[in-house]
């Protein structure tokens, strides 16, 4: 009996396990219907009860693509899919279809529905036309709206060249880039194109048109007889030889350029300030004075020619320059060189140690040196019988045919002087000038490096040259004396030295001082190669630049055009 019940609970017990349980198919709750701009991404999450358990996901989209980017671990009976969904470039309706196994392969599916718009590119508003001459700056504002959000611009000029000088704000659905357009040297319709990408990389365009004038011209064909000033928003042409009278002052602004005609003979041009006339010429570091050519296409704010070569010269005359203090010569007044005698403007002599003839600072003179006759040409800066009241500094004299700088007479001191190729001397003294030239350059003169004349009449003054460098360079010679030349010279270095160039001899007449000389030597030669009749006694060899004397080149740093050119790397 007992086995018989045994083995009837095994039956029941067998027959209760294999009964199969009937699972709930899964369900999945759908996310609301949302908005999405086209080509950007949204996260989806669907929930999900799967009473069998969990066991894979599908999904698939329309308008876009998607992608299960948080999936449910396997026999889970709840929990969250999240779907990754990225709309397509068109607008409209776009959906994301989530399909959900349970682990007794039963499914569910939910479709989650979007809506696609399209955002607009940026839109932009360019100004109106602005006008600007050639190398000046201009400021041009560009406004936008922008759906995408701001993200970025390029620019794009025509004569001229752009920058951003003023950005949006990254994100900003509205606002304004402010360019900064400077304008080239080529006159007539300029622009500025901007194109604006938004965050989206939909871009939008605009153009701004420019006016590019050039810079308006002032023809000077009258002498100067009453007070009158010449600005920098200008250049004025010298129509032949302009005399500044006796009474009048010609200011001249900071920046300004004055190109000189083309002429020869007794029709040289050239700038001449008369005796008892005065030149107010005060340029500066940043905006030097430029006095050249008319065939020199430089404009106001360039230092370099755009198309001469720095060693062009005779293309006009100059800047001449007559005062009344002393002179050492025969009469009481002279006629200056270069000058035809028919013209009395060019009479130059006086008394008057003090006399004022002006100011002339940072001063870039230049392609001059018309000849007026045979050996009858025009310095690149000529001063004559000028007093000690005139203000003369920071000089640079380029390509002359003639002479640098040439003194007759006179007080007048000047301080920090470049000459750079002429064709003849770089710095002639003549009739007992009695100043002093302090800090003076010389690089490759045609003759003379100096030329120190003594006087020529019965009134005897002594000159002062201290601080000075040349580079010899083609030049015929180094120091040029007279046996009655009455000139002090300190602190002198010469390099750049070939054969023939020589310091040939001392003053006999006068006492004069010559100390502390430096010269670099061509490898192979000695001192008396060069320096004779005693100047070597005075002259220390050195290496090229190992010279304790001469020139701060740094005064000429930034204004000149030898500076900028490199010319004066070696100094």
């Amino acid at each position: 009996m007992k086995k018989r019940i045994v083995i009837a609970l095994v039956i029941i017990l067998a027959g209760f396990t294999a009964c199969e349980k009937d699972y709930a198919p899964p369900t999945l709750t759908t996310p609301a219907t949302q908005d999405i701009e086209a080509r950007t991404s949204v996260n989806l999450d669907f929930t999900f009860r799967a009473e069998a358990g969990f066991k894979s996901s599908s999904v698939s989209a329309t308008n876009g693509t998607a992608t299960v980017t948080t999936n449910s671990s396997g026999g889970e009976t709840s929990g969250t899919i999240s779907v990754s969904y990225t709309a397509g470039s068109s607008a409209g309706a776009g959906s994301v279809t989530l399909t959900v196994v349970d682990a007794e392969d039963q499914t569910v599916s939910s479709t989650a529905v979007l809506s696609v718009f399209e955002v607009g590119a940026p839109e932009i508003t360019a100004p109106t036309t602005s006008t600007v001459e050639v190398l000046d700056p201009v400021d041009i504002t560009f406004n936008f709206t922008s759906e995408g959000g701001y993200a970025s611009s390029t620019l794009t000029a025509v004569k001229g060249s752009a920058v951003v000088k003023t950005d949006a704000s990254a994100g900003a659905n509205s606002g304004s880039v402010v360019v900064n357009f400077t304008a080239g040297r080529e006159t007539g319709a300029g622009s500025v194109e901007i194109t604006m990408t938004d965050a989206n990389g939909k871009s939008g365009i605009a153009t701004a048109v420019v006016d590019v004038q050039g810079v308006p011209t002032v023809s000077v064909s009258e002498n100067v007889s009453s007070d009158v000033t010449w600005t920098a928003d200008n250049v004025y042409i010298l129509e032949g030889r302009i005399a500044v009278l006796d009474g009048a002052t010609l200011t001249i602004e900071a920046g300004t350029v004055v190109k000189g005609n083309a002429g020869s003979g007794s029709n040289a041009c050239a700038l001449l300030i008369a005796r008892g006339g005065k030149l107010m010429a005060n340029g500066t570091a940043q905006a030097p004075i430029i006095f050249t050519s008319i065939a020199d296409q430089i404009l106001p704010g360039e230092i370099a020619s755009p198309n001469l070569q720095p060693i062009e010269n005779g293309y006009w005359g100059g800047l001449i320059v007559l005062g009344k203090a002393p002179i050492s010569a025969d009469a009481e007044a002279v006629q200056i060189e270069g000058i035809p005698p028919s013209d009395l403007n060019g009479l130059y002599g006086g008394t008057d140690p003090l006399d004022n003839s002006g100011s002339i600072t940072y001063v870039s003179i230049r392609h001059g040196g018309a000849n007026i006759g045979e050996g009858n040409e025009i310095n690149g800066l000529t001063l004559g019988w000028v007093g000690s009241g005139t203000t003369i500094q920071n000089i640079e004299i380029i390509a002359n045919q003639d002479d640098g700088i040439e003194w007759f007479g006179g007080t007048v001191n000047v301080t920090n002087a470049l000459v750079w190729n002429t064709g003849d001397d770089a710095i002639d003294t003549d009739q007992s000038w009695s100043g002093t030239l302090d800090n003076a350059i010389i690089v490759n003169p045609g003759d003379e490096c100096f030329e120190l004349d003594g006087p020529e009449g019965t009134m005897v003054g002594k000159h002062f040259i201290i601080n000075a460098s040349a580079y010899a360079g083609g030049a015929e010679g180094l120091v040029d004396l007279d046996p009655n030349s009455n000139v002090d010279m300190k602190n002198v270095y010469f390099f750049g030295l070939a054969a023939g160039q020589d310091f040939d001899e001392l003053p006999t007449v006068y006492s004069c001082t010559f100390t502390d000389f430096q010269v670099t030597l061509p490898a192979g030669s000695v001192l008396t190669d060069f320096f004779k009749g005693g100047s070597d006694a005075f002259t220390t060899e050195v290496a090229e630049g190992q010279n304790t004397v001469g020139a701060d080149a740094t005064a000429f740093s930034g204004w000149t055009w030898a500076a900028v050119s490199g010319s004066l790397n070696n100094f």
